[in-house]
């Protein structure tokens, strides 16, 4: 069964388990990524791949990158502000009301 992106791209939101926060810029509506990657994630906490899967500009206290990150494990941000990772001017114009604009030329 197929769930619904709950996050779009441009959206702020934050990994439940890991400490880092990110924008979406991309999403897969289920796993895309490799199989190694997917093997890499320890059993005992790896998600399902029947899910939306976001790509993130990510920061953590002390790096920018960018993150793969299954629906289940992201949540809402909460905190408002703008993400300072250096690529999110290559998509993204400007941050309004919590989220940030794309491009006007990258829409479809």
């Amino acid at each position: 069964m197929r769930r619904l992106a709950r996050f779009g791209v441009g959206d702020v939101v934050r990994h439940k388990m890991f400490d880092f926060r990110g924008v979406v810029f991309d999403i897969d509506p289920t796993f895309a990524n490799s199989e190694e990657w997917y093997e890499s994630i320890p059993q005992d906490i790896r998600p399902e791949r029947d899910q939306p899967y976001y790509h993130l500009f990510a920061e953590s206290d002390d790096a920018y990158y960018v993150a793969y990150v299954s629906q289940q494990n992201l949540t809402g941000d909460g905190i408002g502000g703008p993400v300072d990772h250096p690529n999110i001017a290559e998509m993204f114009d400007e941050f309004v009301d919590g989220r940030y604009v794309m491009h006007p030329g990258l829409t479809h």
